[in-house]
């Protein structure tokens, strides 16, 4: 599925297809996830609990909704906040839940000082709490742009994730 929204946002970036059919394409993708969810909320649930959402001005929630799911996949409590959330509401949200974990979607460039912001205010609230960036953004940034505050972590797929999810696990991540 990465591929084929990787694709239609490259149409849409080329002029080749409108919003609408962009739009189209999201909304397709988002009813075939739904179909994964019988499956997906009956795995057992091993205690840990991650908090993903997009930052504020990103309106991009599509890749942010997959990696709630692979937590959720995992065993993990996946709370979604979805697009666009306010920093001062996914701080609230993060003192009420004290999740293990939080992830932070980033699909366009031009959100980048939102991100960066937003890591340093969880890193102020929530000193030891892990933070996971990733998203459409870090085909063209460089995870050091990101990876300068203490325990964030750019993770740029799906697999990188499980892959951090299983090291958890084993209590392997710093």
């Amino acid at each position: 599925m990465r591929r084929s929204l990787y694709e239609v946002g490259e149409l849409w970036e080329q002029g080749k297809i409108s919003v609408a059919t962009e739009h189209m394409a999201t909304a397709i993708s988002e009813s075939l996830l739904n179909l994964t969810y019988p499956r997906l909320f009956a795995q057992p649930r091993n205690g840990r609990s991650a908090v993903v959402t997009c930052v504020s001005n990103e309106y991009h929630q599509i890749g942010g909704r997959m990696v709630a799911d692979v937590f959720e996949l995992n065993g993990w409590r996946g709370y979604f906040l979805g697009a666009n959330t306010p920093l001062a509401d996914m701080l609230a949200f993060l003192a009420e839940k004290r999740p293990d974990a939080v992830a932070l979607s980033l699909a366009t460039v031009l959100n980048l000082n939102r991100l960066l912001e937003a890591t340093a205010e969880i890193r102020l609230a929530c000193p030891q709490l892990p933070i996971l960036t990733g998203g459409q953004a870090f085909r063209w940034l460089k995870p050091e742009q990101v990876e300068t505050l203490p325990g964030v972590r750019v993770l740029k797929t799906l697999g990188e994730l499980e892959a951090w999810i299983k090291r958890d696990a084993q209590g392997k991540n710093v």
